[in-house]
């Protein structure tokens, strides 16, 4: 995945328990289902993973095969370069649009790298016209221009 763009993911709600995380990564790995971003968030009893993958389409059927409680949604994916101010960037150009962050994880680049983020924004259209029309202006000039999924 490269440039800016919009990508399924995947929260599924995990029972708090040891072995859980283990067994959707198992099922996901035997599937050879690559994970391209992850986060987990727990509560008392349950948690959500949620997940980017490279193929949504290869991955939904094996996670269904869980019946574990399950959503999608349309994420923004940027590839950011891994330096100071990267973040700052991005957050500053939606938020001079108006366009608030739900939230957000990244994946760690290495020293000069790349991380791939994925925000829950307000309105993803929205977001990734803007930043398709920010092109050379963007204080991020790794960002690339922006595609919809296909």
């Amino acid at each position: 995945m490269a440039g800016a763009h919009i990508v399924t993911q995947f929260s599924i709600s995990l029972i708090n328990k040891p072995g859980v995380l283990a067994q959707v990564a198992n099922v996901l790995a035997d599937e050879k289902v690559n994970i391209v971003a992850m986060t987990l968030a727990d509560a008392d009893e349950h948690g959500v993973m949620r997940l980017v993958v490279e193929d949504p389409a290869v991955a939904r059927p094996v996670l269904a095969k869980l019946n574990l409680p399950m959503t999608e949604t349309d994420v923004l994916c940027l590839e950011l370069s891994n330096r100071p101010g990267a973040l700052a960037a991005v957050a500053t150009l939606l938020a001079q649009d108006h366009i608030n962050i739900r939230y957000g994880y990244v994946t760690s680049g290495a020293p000069g790298g790349r991380t791939t983020s994925i925000f829950k924004v307000a309105d993803v259209n929205k977001a990734i016209k803007l930043l398709n029309a920010s092109g050379s202006k963007h204080k991020e000039p790794d960002l690339g221009r922006v595609a919809t999924r296909k």
